[in-house]
């Protein structure tokens, strides 16, 4: 964050090898900047298949916001402590 290279919220960085692995459609979810926390994680975490968590890396990132980052950002340390679908 402190580089610029992370958002606080969006969604999970790219691993390099799982980009060379993606569907065509994953590729929107490269369009916002990578972030620390996102609506996947505080979402779906490990619960949902990996189309899923696709899925809603595209819908953060089609629908982008303050309020909604704001809502994420809420969240985050409940899903945290709650420690549901943690792996």
């Amino acid at each position: 964050v402190l580089t610029g290279e992370l958002s606080i919220v969006g969604p999970r960085p790219a691993i390099p090898y799982e980009v060379e692995l993606y569907r065509s459609w994953y590729l929107r979810r490269l369009e916002a900047q990578p972030g620390i926390t996102g609506l996947q994680q505080v979402t779906a975490r490990s619960t949902f298949d990996f189309d899923h968590q696709m899925r809603l890396d595209i819908q953060y990132v089609q629908n982008q916001s303050f309020l909604l980052d704001l809502k994420i950002m809420l969240k985050t340390p409940f899903v945290i402590i709650s420690t549901k679908g943690a792996q």
